[in-house]
C-alpha cells in the first residue's frame, strides 16, 4: 500500500497494490499493520456500503462527535469525489478540505481521522461507496457541515445542483458547529 500525506494532518490518500491477471485482480484494501506504520491505529468496528442511483448525488459532510469516528472510504462501483474537512479548532488547516477522485478502476481510498467531516459527490450513476468506521453508528452524536458552506468552499467537480437528502440539505455551517458547546469536547 502507498500512503500519501495530504495538507491536513492525519488525512491520507491510500492506494493499494493491485495484483491483476487474466482472472481479474486481488488487493488488500485494509491491513492493520501497514496502517500502523503510518501512525493510523484505529480499530474499525463497522463497515458501511452506500449506493447512489444517480450522478451528482452529494452525501455529507458527515462526522460523528460522540463517540468520535474515523473513516476509510473507497469506491467499489463507478466513481466519486471523496472529501475530508478539518474540524480541529486548534489546527492550522481548520476548515480546509482535501478531495480525491476515487473509482472502481483506480481503487484509491481516503482515510480521514475522527477530527474531520467527510462526504462525497458521485461522478457516475450507480456509484457504490464503502467505508470502514472506527466507532458504531450513534445518531445522538452525529454532526453535519453544509456541503456548500462558503467558508469551506469545496470545489465540487460537478457544478449543477446536486441530489441531496433532507439531512444533507440541513447541514450547519462550520462557524455554527465551532460555536456549539458540543464542539468543545470534540477532539
Amino acid at each position: 500500500m502507498n500512503f500519501e500525506k495530504t495538507k491536513i494532518e492525519g488525512v491520507y490518500i491510500v492506494t493499494p497494490k493491485v495484483h491483476e491477471d487474466d482472472r481479474g485482480f486481488l488487493m488488500e484494501s485494509y491491513r492493520a499493520d501497514a496502517f500502523a506504520v503510518e501512525g493510523i491505529t484505529d480499530s474499525f468496528v463497522q463497515d458501511n456500503h452506500a449506493r447512489s442511483k444517480v450522478r451528482n448525488t452529494v452525501r455529507g459532510l458527515h462526522f460523528q462527535w460522540n463517540p468520535p469516528a474515523a473513516k476509510l472510504m473507497r469506491v467499489t462501483q463507478g466513481s466519486a469525489f471523496l472529501v475530508a474537512v478539518d474540524l480541529r479548532k486548534n489546527s492550522p488547516t481548520l476548515g480546509q478540505w482535501v478531495g480525491i477522485e476515487s473509482s472502481a478502476e483506480n481503487k484509491k481510498q481516503l482515510y480521514a481521522p475522527a477530527s474531520c467531516a467527510r462526504g462525497y459527490q458521485t461522478l457516475t450513476d450507480n456509484c457504490e461507496v464503502q467505508y470502514k468506521v472506527s466507532a458504531p453508528y450513534s445518531p445522538e452524536g452525529l454532526g453535519e457541515i453544509a456541503w456548500n458552506d462558503p467558508d469551506v468552499a469545496i470545489d465540487w467537480p460537478i457544478k449543477d445542483a446536486p441530489f441531496l437528502s433532507e439531512r444533507t440539505e440541513r447541514g450547519t455551517s462550520l462557524k455554527d458547529w465551532l460555536s456549539d458547546p458540543k464542539s468543545e469536547s470534540f477532539l
